[in-house]
């Protein structure tokens, strides 16, 4: 049986890591950097900066994987992200196999919160589906979404409201918008609202020093996160964004 540890490191500040994560890190010894390449080889700089301030010690290895790409372009986006997930399975059960040895720990580290909106576990449960005995422990981290309402000074949600968490592209499907935190908005779909009572508190590169923080009724300072966004993209050839929606009166 293969124990992995799914450790969350937060949205990037290593002060927001906690004291369980850097137990669960130094009981591993193989760690699998999941790779983006291109421009986001940032990201696994980021990850070996935060071994190498929780682990003075080399008693461990770490395994760079490049992840499969995902179709963008598909009309079908539920089936893209299945197949996609479906790649990346084949490829952590051979990558487990050859370097996960008898007495080994393995861990991923992963962005904010491993059970918000991070794919590691659906994508651990077909490797299981294939036939590999794994043993899970999930360490939690401190979301982008609590990292957001805390850069902004604010709660989630008003006394006796919902909080809805959903991707960008869902976005229009809801008449009204009380409390919403939009995640996974790569086209700025903020920007073709036009509901005047709504407010918007965004973040990007929270907890890194480059965060940036813009908040304000959203009719007045659309265009200017638009402008950031662009700027911030071109400058790192990625950007990693969250905001909050709110609607007033």
């Amino acid at each position: 049986m293969k124990q992995l540890l799914l450790i969350g490191i937060g949205p990037g500040d290593p002060r927001q890591i906690t004291f369980e994560a850097v137990d669960a890190m130094r009981r591993a010894t193989v760690f699998f950097m999941i790779e983006k390449g291109g421009d986001k080889e940032e990201l696994a700089r980021m990850r070996k900066d935060v071994l190498a301030r929780y682990l003075p010690h080399d008693g461990y290895r770490i395994v760079r994987v490049t992840d499969p790409c995902r179709d963008g372009s598909a009309q079908d986006y539920l089936s893209a992200v299945q197949d996609w997930h479906r790649a990346r399975a084949n490829l952590y059960r051979q990558v487990m196999e050859h370097e996960l040895h008898e007495g080994d720990i393995g861990a991923f580290l992963l962005w904010g919160e491993p059970t918000l909106y991070d794919s590691t576990l659906r994508v651990l449960d077909l490797v299981r589906e294939q036939g590999m005995a794994l043993k899970l422990e999930v360490i939690p981290g401190i979301s982008s979404v609590q990292a957001l309402a805390a850069r902004h000074c604010l709660t989630l949600n008003r006394i006796g409201e919902p909080l809805t968490v959903l991707p960008a592209r869902r976005l229009a499907e809801l008449e009204t918008l009380d409390n919403v935190v939009v995640m996974l908005d790569g086209h700025a779909t903020f920007a073709e609202l036009s509901d005047p009572n709504l407010t918007i508190y965004w973040g990007a590169y929270l907890g890194t020093a480059d965060e940036i923080l813009v908040s304000g009724p959203l009719m007045e300072v659309k265009a200017q996160i638009v402008a950031l966004r662009l700027e911030a993209r071109r400058r790192k050839g990625w950007i990693m964004d969250t905001y909050l929606l709110r609607r007033e009166g």
